[in-house]
């Protein structure tokens, strides 16, 4: 199989195309690619700036769905986002199609984005009975702000390209739907010009004056279903984490967190209800249907 990740250069810019048919799924392949076209492109004295895109239908649909539920591979995803994160050169991502789950956490760790006018972004961890497990819940409130962040992961529900630049997702986008490759660069040559600016070290804005007992207020709103699914009182937590302690330190929480989602019962049954309709979808598609493979959110 040929390599998922390719670097290129275009001028004083390194291009970074990812390329894992049909939903650009974030496999241990593309990690490792990842980590090694970042390191290849710094180590590159002609490169000044990298653009971070994809090929095909999307940026990427997050997690490889053959990949789930088995022990993870190194790199793992949170490695990946902090070697792009602290890039000394400045990181442009380029999103077209759907940015989710793990998809859409690449795409915070980056220092600047740009969006087709196509592009769809969320987080919806949630409808598998998880979280965010490598920085969305850090990061995301740090971009749109604590009150906003906190509706996205809760809802699941993707948004639309205008709507991720009014919220401050994303920092511009593209007035055509096809925007060849030259032009891509040109627009993103603009804000890397700017510098680095990791979405680690911007300030975390809350519309309420008090954030903590807003969070609480959400969480006794939230309470505990009656199907014992934790996701949504985790995700309360995480962003608690967020607001009162450094970014590093919510990571981990939100890990362990994460994890604790990942070992329940309500979100193995989820699960197995997500990969059995895959496996329908595959059946239709080998009886005539279309092609519906797809990556999972996490």
């Amino acid at each position: 199989m040929s390599n998922p990740v390719t670097l290129t250069r275009s001028g004083n810019c390194g291009l970074i195309t990812i390329f894992n048919p049909p939903v650009n799924a974030l496999s241990q392949s593309v990690r490792s690619g990842l980590v090694e076209a970042v390191s290849a492109a710094l180590d590159d004295p002609r490169v000044e700036w990298i653009l971070l895109q994809s090929g095909g239908r999307c940026f990427s649909a997050g997690a490889d769905i053959k990949e789930f539920g088995k022990p993870p591979q190194a790199p793992v995803l949170p490695d990946v986002i902090n070697a792009i994160e602290r890039s000394p050169k400045p990181v442009v991502a380029w999103l077209h199609g759907v940015s989710l789950g793990g998809g859409l956490e690449l795409a915070m760790a980056c220092h600047y984005r740009l969006a087709a006018p196509d592009a769809r972004f969320g987080l919806p961890e949630v409808k598998l009975g998880l979280i965010p497990g490598a920085g969305g819940t850090q990061r995301l409130p740090r971009l749109i702000g604590l009150e906003a962040a906190l509706e996205r992961i809760l809802s699941g529900e993707p948004i639309g390209a205008r709507q991720a630049h009014e919220l401050g997702l994303v920092d511009g986008v593209a007035e055509q739907g096809h925007t060849p490759e030259e032009a891509r660069v040109a627009m993103a040559s603009e804000l890397a010009r700017q510098g680095v600016r990791p979405t680690r070290e911007r300030e975390l804005v809350a519309q309420s004056d008090d954030p903590l007992t807003w969070l609480a207020d959400q969480r006794e709103a939230l309470a505990l279903p009656a199907s014992g699914d934790l996701a949504p009182l985790k995700a309360v937590e995480a962003l608690e984490a967020a607001v009162t302690h450094p970014i590093d330190t919510g990571l981990a929480r939100e890990r362990e967190l994460f994890l604790e989602c990942l070992a329940s019962p309500q979100r193995q049954a989820k699960v197995e209800a997500f990969l059995a309709r895959g496996r329908d979808s595959r059946s239709s598609h080998a009886e005539g249907g279309g092609d519906n493979t797809r990556g999972t959110p996490a």
